[in-house]
């Protein structure tokens, strides 16, 4: 198999060079024995919800297909795909209610090694719940704030409190929808139930049960860890560091932290520059540590700590084929188990954290808030222990590295764009009216197998930036942006059209902005709800010149992710359709008719450009509805286009 078609990555090319010429299975390789894969679950029309079945619905047949229950195609790819939703936002919610238990802890001096690292954050969403502050002690208000959170995930009646963050018209939409959000696991469970052997079979209001239980995660669950952590571990703020499997060294002692809950890979990291364990590692024979992440894990610590990033998802394997890495720590999400396959044909230690994710065949060291600096500490040393047992001569390391700057948030880049006095969305707001930015589009999402690694990502952005739209990224999508330039300053003189680059060099940022992990989507939410509220680009966020992408996602979480961005009035095209394809009737509901119940609809493209173009079709359709400018660079135009649209302002 030629490794150029598997990913456009050079460094991973490299170690599925390797890996074929070892013999090592990866997930490259299990794709390709999986095929062809099952076209009735790629369809959505397979069930087995109950012991009746599994039944199965003919797609070709002329007559409409029932199960034995008599549930329709439309019937069973809805109760599927709204299942995802339940994972998914099950997921991303237990993460939000770990990171509330350990604020308690810390507030209740019950934690070891934590504190709280942004009183300003914590006074904000203090105010926010209604918690008093006045003269009270930062852990007692820290308590009250943990608590509260607690409460969302329990709550049986009433709004979710970060809910009444959303522009006042979608909060109307969601009520009258019926789909505002209670309590965080009540729609995860209502889902569950709806979808039940004899319950739902609407295919409408099945979806309409699952957009509650999305809207929980992305405006009650995942908004929640996004929020905490930044009270617990510090809000990030813009910094430089690298990416891609070259930040490992062959003389220093190497760890990877993988997974997506930061709250001890954080710790981890910040013991390992503490000169204790730098001289461990010394003694050890190495010339210090290197920690570089995976995944969403891998976002965390970059954004607060300046940590590299290793790779995304599909090179968790990759990174081990290195032969260089002593520890793999994971704690949960997006951990693939071959990894302990793989780990036994090197030196490498894989180590599982949490009590809810245990591997065969690794070392467990369990993870509590109580010792948690400890357990940290304990784990550095069995990667300096292990050191020892590096087999030089089987080390390759990839020379690739790419600079890249993280750590934007909702709330800095009002600093950034109007000073640290004067705090403002008004510049973004200004140049998108002015039509120097197109637009904004969210770029998220995981890897796939199914389309070449990262090349979804690049060439979706590619187009997005050549025609002036403003980039904002999570995850591995970030990452694959990362690895091939997009994230430094100096890129918009190769990839951005003259109006986003004129706008990026005014204010000093790439065209490409890290948002952080996947629960930090949430801050896109907040960064959309910042320029509605700046007014004049549009009243709620459906009204925006903005799109959104998933070009290569694979996890529930994304199917969560997917419904709570459209639900909240975002356009999202997936580069993997939905499984309801089978399904013409909901198919129709999904891409066609949601956008006159929310605002906004999905749409399925496997090709990036037409992905992008898509996505610009979209924006510029806001643009002409709220009557903003042309643009000032249209392709081709040059000063004759921005002659023209001085003429054709009209003011919105």
């Amino acid at each position: 198999m030629d490794e150029k078609r598997r990913t456009s990555c050079t460094a991973s090319q490299e170690m599925l060079t390797r890996a074929a010429c070892d013999g090592i299975e990866t997930a490259w390789d299990r794709h390709e024995a999986m095929e062809p894969q099952c076209g009735y679950g790629m369809l959505g029309i397979c069930c087995r919800i109950c012991a009746m079945g599994p039944c199965r619905i003919n797609p070709f047949s002329e007559e409409e297909g029932r199960g034995v229950c008599g549930a329709t195609a439309d019937t069973i790819a809805a109760r599927n795909l709204v299942r995802m939703i339940a994972a998914g936002a099950a997921a991303h919610s237990d993460h939000g209610r770990d990171v509330a238990h350990t604020l308690v802890l810390t507030a209740d001096k019950k934690s070891e090694g934590y504190s709280i690292k942004d009183p300003v954050k914590l006074l904000a969403v203090a105010k926010e719940m209604g918690i008093k502050t006045g003269n009270r002690d930062l852990n007692e208000i820290a308590h009250d704030v943990g608590e509260t959170a607690y409460n969302q995930f329990g709550q049986q009646e009433g709004e979710l409190i970060f809910g009444h963050r959303a522009p006042k018209k979608q909060q109307e939409i969601w009520r009258k929808l019926n789909v505002f959000p209670r309590g965080i696991d009540r729609e995860i469970v209502e889902v569950m139930h709806r979808t039940n052997i004899g319950v739902d079979c609407d295919y409408k209001n099945i979806i309409q049960g699952g957009m509650r239980a999305a809207l929980g995660d992305g405006w009650g669950g995942s908004m929640i860890a996004t929020d905490l952590q930044d009270i617990l571990l510090g809000s990030p703020l813009p910094l430089r560091s690298q990416v891609n499997l070259g930040v490992f060294k062959d003389n220093t002692v190497n760890m990877v932290v993988h997974g997506h809950e930061p709250v001890l890979s954080d710790l981890i990291a910040t013991i390992t520059r503490e000169p204790e364990m730098i001289e461990a590692a010394k003694e050890a024979g190495a010339e210090g540590i290197t920690v570089g992440g995976i995944c969403c894990t891998a976002n965390e610590i970059l954004m607060r700590q300046g940590f590299p990033i290793a790779g995304n998802f599909l090179q968790q394997e990759l990174a081990i084929l290195t032969g260089a890495i002593d520890a793999m720590v994971v704690d949960v999400q997006c951990i693939m188990p071959n990894l302990t396959e793989v780990s036994k044909r090197f030196h490498t230690k894989v180590i599982t954290t949490s009590p809810k994710a245990k591997y065969p065949d690794v070392e467990h060291i369990e993870f509590h808030e109580e010792n948690a600096y400890s357990t940290a500490k304990e784990i550095v040393k069995t990667a300096i222990d292990n050191f020892k047992n590096r087999d030089r001569s089987r080390v390759q390391i990839p020379h690739e590295k790419m600079d890249l700057v993280a750590g934007f948030t909702a709330e800095n880049i009002n600093w950034i764009l109007g000073g640290k006095y004067r705090g403002t969305y008004r510049p973004l707001n200004d140049a998108i009216i002015a039509g120097r930015v197109r637009g904004v589009a969210a770029v998220v999402g995981c890897n796939n197998p199914k389309i070449e690694h990262d090349t979804g990502h690049y060439q979706l952005v590619k187009e997005l930036l050549k025609k002036d739209v403003l980039v904002l990224e999570t995850g591995c999508a970030a990452i694959a942006c990362a690895k091939c330039g997009m994230l430094i300053p100096e890129s918009i003189y190769e990839y951005a059209g003259k109006g986003l680059r004129e706008t990026c060099e005014a204010v000093g940022i790439p065209p490409v902005l890290h948002f952080g992990s996947c629960v930090d989507i949430s801050r896109l939410l907040m960064a959309a709800v910042g320029v509605v509220r700046e007014r004049g680009c549009g009243d709620d966020i459906s009204e925006l010149p903005l799109a959104a992408a998933a070009p290569e996602w694979m996890s529930e979480k994304a199917v969560s992710i997917g419904f709570y961005a459209v639900a909240s009035g975002i356009f999202t095209v997936l580069g993997v359709p939905f499984p309801v394809l089978g399904a013409p009737n909901l198919t129709r509901y999904l891409t066609e008719e949601l956008e006159n119940i929310v605002g906004a609809r999905f749409a399925f493209e496997s090709d990036p450009v037409k992905a992008a173009r898509l996505m610009i079709e979209h924006i510029d359709k806001k643009r002409v509805e709220r009557k903003m400018r042309p643009m000032l660079y249209a392709e081709g135009e040059g000063q004759k286009a921005e002659a023209k649209a001085e003429k054709e302002m009209v003011t919105p």
